[in-house]
């Protein structure tokens, strides 16, 4: 009797012990759920008074001049950077902060099935989308045959939700939905700088304008270098990732390669397009930002020249280079295109500064802040001369324009830009 009165009571004493045990338990869990919902709370309050980007010395800070009506057809993202989490699922997606989430019917029905076909990459196809609230967009549509397509997806997402200048393309949403992955960017209404370099449909872009659309690319990676934080690499400066507005403004796109710097440098595989690639890149399987100022390099001497790597450019600028004297002899790879419709001196700059950014020790290659004061220089100095000669020489359809910032107060059309900005920019010299 005795013996079944104890078991009887250390029964009961270890049931009370489990009992407290599983109440110390639920309430400990819930304690913990209630602490991260705060800290959720606290986040998003912040995500929305704190500014998801940082701007170095001489950036600019202009924010995308898209804007998207009250009645658009879109589904607003969430507070806070993007969260990527294993597959890419829409029940996955976190998104950026700014970036706006597109259903696929409303971008099908503003493509019209996606035939407004308007531009073809590497990466997929690009269609003109003209959405119910009168915007026009550009709407990207990433090969979904690899998971190379699907990481570039993430990347420029992630990326171009938090970076913002008028030199960069901005990225207004995206779709992820029928196993598609969609980007949805502001329209470039003049298509790509290699269009009009190579395309017969277009007029060939005079001298002046070429130098305007090089300090524009400029000062996009100097944003991307300099400015953004943490700085970000391109990894794919070319000709078909430029794009003009229409008052021929160029900016950078296609930012599927793009790595922040602060990640591993080291790449497993070389990535970029052949021509543009920074040798040491090449050997080393190291991208820095010296990388993108070869390329850059190399884009200059497409401006000057008016021919693609495919087409030997580098050669010939090889060949060049060893009959000129530092910045005297370039002219003769000028393009033919330009008909000598050009100031030598500023051709031999311009080629001088190109050689500079494609030296094959990066230590010596200019910074793209170096880059952009030299060109600024320049273009100052072109417009001195110019009211040097003819004080008067303002007429009344031009535009002015600000050097330091690179903005024309309103539009203008493509013949008018090289124009107005040589002779109406007087008042910062």
């Amino acid at each position: 009797m005795m013996g079944e009165s104890s078991g009887l009571i250390i029964g009961i004493s270890i049931g009370v012990v489990i009992g407290v045990f599983l109440a110390i338990s639920a309430l400990f869990c819930f304690r913990c759920h209630r602490r991260r919902s705060q800290i959720g709370n606290s986040s998003s309050r912040r995500a929305a008074t704190i500014p998801i980007r940082a701007n170095g010395a001489n950036s600019c800070t202009i924010l995308s001049d898209s804007t998207i009506g009250p009645d658009s057809p879109v589904k607003s993202g969430r507070n806070g950077m993007s969260v990527w989490l294993e597959g890419f699922r829409r029940s996955n997606i976190v998104s950026v902060s700014g970036i706006l989430e597109y259903s696929y019917k409303d971008l099908q029905k503003a493509t019209c099935n996606f035939t407004t076909l308007i531009g073809q990459g590497a990466s997929g196809l690009v269609y003109k989308a003209q959405m119910s609230t009168g915007e026009t967009l550009a709407v990207k549509v990433l090969a979904t045959d690899s998971k190379k397509g699907e990481k570039e997806f993430q990347t420029e997402v992630m990326l171009l939700g938090r970076l913002h200048h008028r030199n960069l393309v901005n990225l207004v949403g995206y779709c992820a939905e029928k196993g598609q992955h969609i980007l949805v960017y502001v329209y470039m209404s003049e298509g790509s700088l290699a269009s009009h370099l190579y395309s017969e449909e277009h007029e060939s872009l005079s001298w002046n304008l070429r130098v305007y659309i090089a300090l524009d690319v400029a000062r996009g990676l100097e944003y991307l270098h300099d400015g953004a934080v943490p700085s970000v690499i391109h990894r794919d400066i070319k000709s078909f990732n430029i794009l003009l507005d229409h008052s021929m403004r160029a900016r950078v796109t296609d930012f599927g390669l793009s790595r922040e710097e602060m990640v591993d440098k080291h790449a497993a595989n070389v990535r970029g397009t052949f021509g543009y690639l920074d040798p040491e890149y090449i050997s080393t399987r190291t991208f820095t930002k010296k990388s993108d100022v070869y390329s850059f390099g190399v884009l200059l001497f497409e401006l000057i020249a008016g021919r693609n790597p495919l087409q030997g450019l580098m050669e010939h600028v090889e060949l060049a280079a060893m009959s000129t004297e530092e910045k005297v002899g370039w002219e003769e790879i000028a393009d033919s295109r330009l008909d000598g419709k050009f100031d030598v001196q500023e051709l031999n700059e311009v080629a001088a500064l190109a050689y500079k950014c494609v030296d094959r020790v990066p230590k010596k290659r200019p910074s793209m802040r170096d880059i952009v004061q030299v060109l600024t220089r320049i273009l100052k100095t072109r417009h001195i001369k110019r009211h040097q000669k003819s004080p008067s020489a303002a007429t009344t359809d031009e535009v002015p324009v600000d050097l330091e910032q690179g903005e024309t107060k309103i539009p203008i059309t493509v013949h008018q830009r090289d124009e107005s900005m040589d002779s109406a920019a007087d008042s910062i010299c």
